[in-house]
């Protein structure tokens, strides 16, 4: 049987360390803020030299400041928890127990994005690794993993989605859908997916108030249409099919109209968009 960890460190959704044996988890509140950023540094890295963790954390300081503040941090961090962090030569790692979230939702990304992945292993994450990266963090550092985890869990739910709707399993198709509709609600190719899996189960009015809630938004918010990609799936539909037949009659001319594709792409037409 496996040993359980060690310790648990929680970065999605805020900073967390939960130490075998104790009873309570200690959160931001009670570890000083340059040990937490220590911490959060090792599980977002690959064994990083001493040198290259303080110039990395404290990179506003002359070098033997930093590594001053290092050296601080490790000793607080060792006393609030022995064998967290392990030295090897130059180089800082956490000990090989330690179990990380953000280390379990790459797992489950590699897995969702893996072609060879077989049925069985298809599978929603868990809700606690939907969170963000470290709210309220504000370092460069964490900005950038921030935004990169952000956009691969975004295409890992909806490759999720697709493999559960082509292994008819609607329901938790439809829950990666949202996942990635909530996590970026002007995403449309999160709400594509969601109007392809109502179609897949024969669920047109469904399909057709997806797309008309997504074009609503969209145009309410950026002054965009949805992409021809979106408005293919459900122009077969005879009710929005005279609603498009309608649009392009009162629109003498499609030369300004900005659509959701285009502001993705950087094409934004030179003509006046059209209005809300």
């Amino acid at each position: 049987m496996d040993r359980p960890p060690s310790a648990r460190v929680t970065l999605l959704g805020g900073f967390g360390l939960d130490l075998a044996g104790r009873g309570r988890r200690s959160t931001s509140d009670d570890l000083p803020r340059a040990v937490q950023r220590l911490v959060a540094h090792l599980c977002l890295c690959t064994r990083p030299t001493r040198t290259a963790t303080a110039g990395h954390l404290w990179p506003d300081v002359p070098e033997d400041h930093a590594h001053g503040s290092l050296r601080s941090a490790l000793w607080r961090l060792n006393r609030a928890a022995p064998g967290l962090v392990e030295v090897s030569g130059s180089a800082l790692h956490l000990a090989a127990d330690v179990r990380v979230d953000v280390r379990d939702l790459s797992a489950w990304m590699r897995r969702a994005m893996a072609s060879a992945t077989g049925p069985e292993d298809v599978a929603l994450p868990d809700t606690a690794l939907l969170g963000d990266l470290l709210p309220g963090w504000y370092d460069d550092w964490v900005l950038l993993e921030r935004e990169r985890l952000r956009q691969l869990r975004l295409e890992a739910l909806e490759a999720v989605a697709a493999r559960l709707t082509s292994l008819g399993r609607p329901c938790e198709a439809l829950q990666a859908a949202h996942a990635a509709v909530r996590a970026e609600p002007l995403r449309e190719s999160a709400h594509r997916m969601v109007v392809r899996i109502h179609l897949a189960e024969g669920n047109v009015a469904e399909a057709v108030r997806a797309y008309e809630s997504f074009r609503t938004m969209v145009e309410d918010e950026l002054g965009v249409s949805p992409t021809e990609q979106m408005t293919r799936l459900v122009q077969h539909v005879p009710r929005i099919r005279r609603t498009l037949a309608t649009r392009r009659a009162v629109r003498p001319s499609s030369r300004g109209e900005v659509r959701s594709g285009d502001l993705i792409n950087g094409r934004v037409p030179s003509g006046p968009a059209r209005g809300h």
